[in-house]
């Protein structure tokens, strides 16, 4: 027991033992700076210099763009980067979903794979149908100024302006001979025409290619989508001077 008491005043005696750190001129032995130091004070220090050092170089490496060196830690700008190419595939695979299936719903009706659906047109007729003694045909306010405003309008119009909806006026794709007309009984929605080896093929209006390929079953074909939903093919061509998503004007060569 004595032992042990002596052992931890001896060591007690060290940590509390009083050093002095001088620093000397060389030359003249001059003493310039001295310091008195213990083995316990020294080591206090030095441990609170440690943590203080690892604490800052913690809140630097966090806090700042130099984490980006360590190996392994991605960059905040690839993070970004890789957040919007994220969005972007999201949205690219979306559209290619929706043109797959555009695409697929024009190969079928092509084809002639479309189901005709029967719908008995009495009971639709039945169903909207109005009873005249039911609806209120007395004219009210807004529809008499309407009224008024068309024919002062139409009263001093000098020239008459075709409104006729619907109107369009198609250009003759190719001039030839018709094999086979328009039939929806037979599945055959198209016009099919005999025209000499190498004539050109136009579109028949303003619009943008939609499809152009070559098929096993009707050779090389280009779809071409015009303005109101629209929607003209051309089949059996010899070659295709349009590709899929460009602008054409009506009468211009597409095959």
């Amino acid at each position: 027991m004595a032992k042990k008491v002596k052992k931890r005043k001896e060591i007690k005696r060290k940590l509390l033992h009083k050093y002095r750190l001088v620093i000397l001129n060389e030359s003249t032995f001059e003493e310039k700076i001295s310091f008195k130091l213990s083995r316990l004070n020294v080591f206090v220090t030095g441990s609170l210099f440690i943590a203080v050092l690892i604490g800052f170089t913690i809140l630097l490496i966090a806090f700042t763009p130099l984490r980006e060196y360590i190996p392994g830690y991605s960059s905040t700008r690839l993070k970004r980067q890789a957040t919007e190419l994220t969005y972007k595939t999201d949205s690219l695979v979306n559209v290619l979903n929706y043109t797959n299936r555009y695409l697929t719903n024009v190969r079928m009706v092509l084809r002639g794979d479309v189901e005709n659906t029967e719908v008995n047109r009495d009971s639709l007729f039945e169903q909207f149908k109005l009873d005249p003694a039911n609806v209120d045909l007395t004219p009210i306010r807004e529809d008499s100024l309407l009224r008024a405003a068309v024919a002062l309008e139409d009263k001093y119009n000098l020239f008459e302006s075709n409104r006729e909806p619907g109107s369009l006026v198609l250009f003759t794709p190719v001039s030839g001979t018709i094999t086979q007309e328009y039939d929806p009984e037979k599945k055959h929605y198209a016009v099919d025409l005999v025209a000499p080896e190498g004539s050109p093929v136009k579109s028949v209006a303003n619009g943008t290619v939609i499809f152009s390929e070559w098929t096993a079953e009707t050779g090389y074909v280009i779809i071409i989508e015009h303005k109101d939903g629209l929607i003209s093919a051309y089949k059996h061509n010899g070659s295709l001077s349009k590709g899929q998503g460009d602008l054409v004007k009506a009468g211009e060569v597409v095959a």
